[in-house]
């Protein structure tokens, strides 16, 4: 899977729909390898749903979606699942286990997809926990921790297999701006320590301009991407109102009205 000159990620022409419904039209973008790539845009403009398709929980009504120069829309249900192994996704609520340790929560991959023992199992579950700043709570229970600590054990679930892309859907939501901070320095360490690929869906701000190194802004009003590039590049030099509106909200408000 690996190559060393496909685009991690391609994007052509993709249309998202949820029943007979329409999401998402025409979306066309590429993701480079190690690229720290935002989806952004308001609540109910699709980000979620881009999301659910790219990873293959929701079918692809037309467009081709490649990883790594390999066909994801066409391939059959085997090559799939195989490709999929490359991807970690972190979902919005961490999705953990109530009834299991964060431990036994990051060893779920582990356990359905290799045939570690439970010592090698139980070494690599250490580690990934340490890389997310949760050396120590390996039998702590998700209702023991802040919901920052349960965003980072979903992190290191979401790296037990080494993922060449990982997938994240709104980590900092619901955090106080000082965990989210934190949880943006620990995303960008992995990226940089492992040079992992990320696609991060979210409408945080402080995050998308913070550290993305490009984003695409979902808008309703196209039913798909209405500006393309690094956000502060964006918000400096985007004469569309819709795209200010967004990544500066406060200057709108704040700007006086036309005579």
């Amino acid at each position: 899977m690996n190559s060393t000159t496909a685009n991690a990620i391609e994007v052509q022409g993709l249309e998202c729909r949820q029943g007979e419904r329409t999401i998402l039209h025409d979306v066309t973008f590429s993701v480079a390898p190690g690229e720290l790539f935002f989806v952004i845009g308001g609540s109910g403009c699709g980000k979620s749903t881009l999301l659910k398709h790219l990873i293959g929980l929701l079918p692809v009504a037309a467009g081709r979606v490649a990883y790594f120069g390999r066909d994801f829309t066409s391939a059959d249900p085997a090559a799939r699942r195989e490709m999929q192994k490359a991807f970690g996704v972190s979902y919005q609520y961490g999705a953990l286990w109530s009834s299991m340790t964060l431990a036994e929560n990051v060893a779920l991959p582990l356990q359905e997809h290799t045939k570690l023992t439970a010592v090698e199992r139980g070494e690599i579950v250490r580690w990934k926990l340490a890389q997310v700043g949760l050396g120590g709570c390996e039998d702590q229970y998700p209702s023991e921790v802040s919901g920052g600590m349960r965003k980072r054990a979903a992190i290191a679930r979401a790296l037990a297999l080494d993922p060449q892309i990982l997938f994240f859907d709104e980590p900092a939501a619901g955090l106080d701006p000082i965990t989210a901070r934190s949880l943006d320095r620990t995303i960008l360490e992995i990226r940089d320590n492992l040079h992992t690929t990320m696609v991060i869906v979210s409408h945080e701000l402080p995050s998308i301009l913070g550290i993305a190194d490009r984003a695409i802004l979902l808008h309703r009003d196209v039913q798909g991407i209405l500006a393309e590039g690094p956000p502060r590049r964006l918000l400096a030099e985007s004469a569309d109102p819709r795209v200010r509106e967004f990544l500066a909200p406060e200057d709108v408000l704040a700007a006086p009205s036309s005579p």
